[in-house]
């Protein structure tokens, strides 16, 4: 495991790689975050491409992520985090809509267990879970920056997300 630390608009973001393969996008003061120290030496090295795209995605110039991904969870939040992915860019879906995509539609608090364990925010949007009226229901990162990240995504259309 190795990590760095890179700024964003929505305030530092700690990248964590396990065999060169991104393994954490964590917010600061974020839910579920693992402890400092389980996240190996500093080493920038392995980030290059997620930097990058991270910085696109910011700029208004990338909607979907394409880097290796290495994540940690039981078979069902995989699954989850999975099907999150497939969620378009600025749109949202229901906790509810989710489970029912999975064949599980009685298990959308599961669905919204595992969302809430996703560990590499942002680049698997998982901020683009509401509740089953549209609102906004738990964010690992806080409600605020789900707020930011959807704001973003409905109306950023080439625009940038102020730092």
């Amino acid at each position: 495991m190795t990590h760095t630390v890179v700024d964003s608009p929505v305030g530092p973001l700690t990248l964590v790689a396990h065999r060169d393969a991104l393994s954490g996008v964590y917010m600061t003061d974020q839910r579920h975050r693992p402890a400092q120290e389980t996240f190996g030496p500093e080493d920038p090295a392995p980030f290059g491409r997620a930097i990058g795209q991270l910085a696109e995605y910011f700029a208004g110039e990338r909607t979907v992520f394409d880097l290796e991904l290495d994540l940690i969870g039981t078979p069902f939040q995989r699954t989850v985090w999975q099907a999150l992915r497939g969620i378009p860019y600025g749109e949202t879906v229901s906790y509810g809509e989710l489970a029912a995509l999975l064949g599980r539609p009685s298990a959308a608090r599961a669905v919204g267990l595992a969302n809430g364990k996703n560990p590499v925010g942002i680049v698997v949007p998982c901020h683009r879970v509401v509740g089953s009226t549209g609102g906004l229901t738990g964010y690992g990162g806080g409600l605020a920056r789900k707020r930011q990240l959807l704001d973003f995504e409905r109306g950023a259309e080439g625009d940038r997300l102020p730092l």
